[in-house]
């Protein structure tokens, strides 16, 4: 087994109860019983008593939890196996007061205050938006309340939506800078093949590094209500761990899930990056929507490698249109991705200015701005 994945040393793994803050996610197909399409009252009861035991230790919790669309899919009569966004958006308006009803009901049995959150991409990729939510979810949490987030659905198109709640609940982690984030599934963490089909497949424990090997071993999403599966696990992991944040995936199906996995239930823990990284560089390296790309010549590359900033003068090509701020993939001669960050000129004027020398940017465009495309403070390696 590669050592990108377990090794043979002795690894420390995360513990749930030391962590300061914690991200936990729950899926559709977990928190809504689909016989009945309602909510699994008793078990979210169990996760609740667990939250408020964590929460008696001074861990803070946020949920991130699925399930609108489906607690309304049977009563708008949208049972067919695949929704149009329009009805998507229309089953999440009905299914999200009783999503949020339930929540306030299981943690109100413990004492604990619910506040609903609901986020689309475009919160987390937006610079203001993102910090806005981040005050937000601070306030609440010195509060003493327990938020719980879902995508908002009911106004996210489908340029702007997440489209799983695996990969919300990472920006979610990163956003608050969460200790843990744990991805609660119908599967008890990652193995080197889908154990469904292949009896041979081993389960990993731990991750010490997200490896393109890694990512290979995301496949197709599971039928019924998840958009999920593996693969966006995987993203979330990627997203989660270069923020410093340690991520599990392990099964809910189980009383009490977060107990069983403080008691150390079976699980696959992916271990924090420890890079550094400021919370701006952290924010850029997990934007999952790059509105452009930058094609730059080997030496550009070379200098980005180096702790420069990207010049003009390095660029190639500009594809994509995006205005000043928006995050831009910065990608080589090869057209594999060096580095991600905030253009500081819009998709034209890029185009304008790209293979001239710095000095030569108030002649072409008519005004003077910044010497670099990409200042290095606004810049991140992605390798």
């Amino acid at each position: 087994m590669s050592a990108s994945r377990a090794e043979p040393r002795v690894i420390a793994l995360p513990a749930i109860g030391s962590a300061r803050r914690l991200v936990i996610k729950l899926g559709s197909a977990l928190v809504v019983d689909p016989d009945a399409a309602s909510p699994r009252q008793g078990w979210l009861g169990e996760v609740a008593a667990d939250i408020a035991e964590l929460r008696a230790t001074g861990t803070e919790i946020i949920v991130v939890s699925s399930g609108a669309i489906a607690l309304a899919r049977r009563t708008l009569g949208l049972t067919q196996p695949r929704l149009r966004l329009e009805e998507k958006q229309a089953a999440a308006a009905v299914g999200q007061i009783r999503l949020a009803q339930a929540w306030t009901e299981a943690l109100s049995g413990q004492g604990l205050t619910a506040a609903q959150l609901l986020l689309t991409m475009e919160d987390t990729e937006d610079r203001r938006r993102y910090l806005n939510a981040r005050a937000t979810l601070t306030t609440l949490l010195g509060l003493g309340c327990v938020p719980v987030i879902n995508e908002n659905d009911t106004v996210a198109t489908a340029e702007i939506r997440f489209g799983d709640n695996d990969r919300l609940a990472a920006r979610v982690a990163e956003m608050v800078q969460a200790d843990q984030l744990v991805l609660f599934s119908d599967i008890d963490g990652l193995y080197t093949a889908d154990p469904r089909l292949d009896p041979a497949a081993s389960h990993i424990p731990v991750v010490t590094a997200m490896t393109a090997e890694i990512d290979a071993m995301g496949g197709e999403p599971p039928p019924g209500y998840s958009s999920g599966g593996m693969r966006t696990k995987l993203a979330a992991a990627r997203i989660a761990t270069s923020a410093g944040c340690a991520m599990a995936i392990a099964l809910g199906h189980r009383p009490h899930p977060l107990r069983a996995l403080a008691d150390g239930a079976r699980c696959t823990w992916f271990l924090a990056v420890q890079d550094g990284r400021s919370a701006r560089k952290r924010w850029i390296a997990g934007s999952l929507s790059p509105v452009g790309w930058l094609t730059v010549d080997a030496g550009a590359a070379r200098a980005l490698g180096a702790g420069r900033s990207l010049l003009p003068a390095g660029v190639t090509a500009v594809t994509g249109d995006f205005a000043r701020g928006d995050a831009v993939r910065v990608v080589g001669p090869d057209g594999d991705e060096v580095a991600r960050g905030l253009s500081a000129y819009t998709s034209e004027d890029a185009r304008r200015i790209i293979g001239h020398r710095s000095e030569e940017i108030e002649t072409i465009l008519g005004w003077r701005g910044r010497d670099e495309l990409i200042h290095r403070d606004d810049l991140v390696l992605m390798s």
